[in-house]
């Protein structure tokens, strides 16, 4: 799939198939996080991924929205050192995850951790330390249904030229 197809055919997924994604796919898809941008070159992001089910359903029953964590294959989560950037640095690591999923024919979602009350508790429970923000929570795995081309706005809705 090349790139401009990876973009249009990612989509936010909320049910999977209970099946492993293979070791060797995660470490790919992880390579694609570490390859983002990182902002005066820091690379201050770091990942733990979950596959064990049990900690993935006590991941799902903590996070506000993220339910469906419990049946997908692996849940990334995506940290950063407490730096200047670290938002910036790990959105844009999380980004690279989520397409890397879609290049390799899996489904993926987002799932909040940056600022959320359950951040401490989940950093904590994979053993991340102290100084570390969780960025997001990055469902992974296979999709229950065939894959569907997701709904945007169309380009002239939200393109201006040189003023709003």
């Amino acid at each position: 799939m090349d790139a401009i197809d990876t973009f249009q055919a990612r989509y936010s997924c909320r049910d999977y198939l209970d099946k492993p994604v293979p070791r060797e796919l995660l470490e790919r898809i992880i390579d694609a996080g570490r390859r983002a941008p990182s902002a005066r070159k820091v690379e201050p992001v770091f990942y733990v991924v979950v596959t064990e089910a049990e900690m993935r359903h006590r991941i799902a029953q903590m996070a506000d929205f993220g339910r469906f964590i419990a049946q997908v294959g692996s849940c990334v989560l995506v940290f950063s050192h407490d730096t200047k950037y670290f938002l910036e640095d790990g959105c844009l690591a999380a980004e690279n995850i989520l397409l890397a999923a879609t290049a390799f024919g899996l489904q993926s979602c987002w799932v909040a951790g940056h600022g959320k009350p359950y951040a401490t508790s989940i950093a904590e429970m994979v053993g991340v330390p102290g100084d570390a923000k969780l960025i997001a929570m990055l469902a992974i795995g296979y999709a229950r249904e065939p894959l569907r081309q997701p709904e945007h706005k169309p380009v002239k809705d939200v393109l201006h030229w040189e003023k709003f």
